[in-house]
């Protein structure tokens, strides 16, 4: 016997989380359940703000039909659905059938958006490998380039990665390069899509020597998984992207061609985030996941992130917005 249940979150942010063009004030999302006999499973359906191309309400009908169709027979979580509905719906499937594994990868690189002396403060007392991700472009191209200088020269033992959603015109990357010391560039993982078209961050990457990694470029239609000269990565965030499926094929693809794949949050709620921790772990086990978005939020929903102190939002407290 088969049922599944659908009920609608909304966690207030920090006031200082910016995505794109509009300040984001609530995460507003879905959590599924399904039942299968005695087993059960969960998921998180939270289409991102200016990112994903399907609205919330877009995603609950999609995710009620494909719910109404599994409860009858089998469905396809690829098929035609959004990519955030594909994504939760085939996370509670492979929790159900026991298909996704128990371990989780809790390790985060912790992101800075703001104030980089919180961050040198914070790396500073890491254990282990320093591994930090800077969101550079919000400010002048040449202030952030100074920071990722004087953070690299600090901490020897430290590794960036920096993520500029394509902010940048080919003159203000080459901004940012001029002021990071040409001994120190290695010492960037990667920087995800500087320029504002594919063509000009790989010339960016060729003539710096700064590696670069496809994020953006990765959910486009035209994008191939391959081998070239300056990129080393490529990042992976399901909600973005699409279902469990698709994220195996793609981290399949990118370590064939010598690769890195980084699992990757879309501020999904902490129910997600635990989810994302555990595909980090199958999938790419011996790469950091770039998780560290709870701490935008003020609670937790359903299932808490380990150690945090944030409230948790109970189911019963959660709307229910469809159950068959």
């Amino acid at each position: 016997m088969r049922s599944a249940s659908v009920y609608r979150y909304s966690v207030p942010m920090d006031a200082g989380v910016v995505l794109r063009n509009q300040r984001l004030k609530t995460r507003e999302g879905l959590i599924l359940h399904v039942r299968d006999g005695a087993h059960q499973g969960w998921g998180d359906v939270a289409p991102l703000p200016e990112f994903s191309q399907e609205t919330l309400p877009q995603a609950q009908a999609a995710l009620c039909a494909a719910l109404t169709q599994w409860k009858t027979g089998d469905v396809s979580d690829d098929a035609g659905l959004p990519p955030s509905v594909a994504f939760g719906l085939s996370c509670a499937l492979a929790e159900c059938d026991a298909r996704l594994p128990q371990a989780a990868d809790y390790r985060k690189a912790p992101l800075c958006s703001g104030d980089p002396d919180e961050l040198f403060a914070l790396l500073q007392d890491m254990p282990g490998d320093k591994v930090a991700k800077i969101k550079v472009g919000l400010y002048e191209a040449v202030r952030d380039g100074m920071i990722v200088n004087v953070l690299l020269e600090a901490l020897p033992d430290l590794t960036l990665r920096l993520d500029a959603n394509r902010s940048w015109t080919r003159v203000k990357a080459d901004g940012f390069a001029r002021y990071v010391a040409p001994e120190l560039r290695s010492r960037i993982a990667f920087l995800e899509e500087p320029c504002k078209t594919r063509e000009e961050s790989r010339a960016f990457a060729r003539d710096t020597g700064i590696a670069i990694a496809w994020d953006e470029s990765v959910r486009e239609a035209d994008f191939r998984v391959q081998a070239e000269p300056g990129v080393s990565a490529i990042i992976i965030k399901p909600t973005l992207v699409g279902s469990l499926a698709r994220c195996e094929q793609l981290v399949r693809e990118a370590h064939q061609a010598g690769l890195t794949a980084v699992i990757s949050s879309s501020i999904e709620s902490s129910l997600g985030l635990t989810q994302l921790a555990r595909i980090a772990q199958w999938l790419t086990p011996n790469v950091v996941p770039g998780l560290d978005t709870l701490d935008l939020m003020q609670e937790q929903v359903v299932r808490a992130w380990p150690d945090s102190v944030l409230p948790l939002q109970s189911l019963e407290s959660l709307d229910k917005v469809w159950q068959a």
